[in-house]
């Protein structure tokens, strides 16, 4: 069983992963697109959370809109690392 310190995204996803991904994301060349991963909650959510930081949504929207997907398995270490992810080093 894994402990609850390696399933951080600070340890599972880090920040360049997630810039890498929303450069994908933000490339109209590729929409439509799927945002996914295995279970859709954690890394799915983070990036979408930061998505929607670029989006310039408030931390109250974007946190609401992760718990309403993530239910149970919301985690307070996923919104803050949406809430200090840098959204401004990926301007388009």
């Amino acid at each position: 069983m894994l402990s609850q310190q390696t399933k951080e995204p600070f340890v599972d996803i880090p920040e360049d992963t997630i810039r890498e991904a929303l450069k994908v994301v933000l490339d109209v060349r590729n929409h439509p697109l799927l945002i996914h991963c295995k279970r859709g909650k954690h890394r799915t959510g983070c990036l979408v959370g930061c998505l929607r930081k670029m989006q310039r949504w408030s931390l109250l929207s974007i946190f609401d809109e992760y718990q309403r997907f993530a239910a149970a398995k919301a985690r307070v270490s996923d919104q803050r690392f949406m809430e200090l992810f840098d959204a401004s080093s990926l301007k388009r």
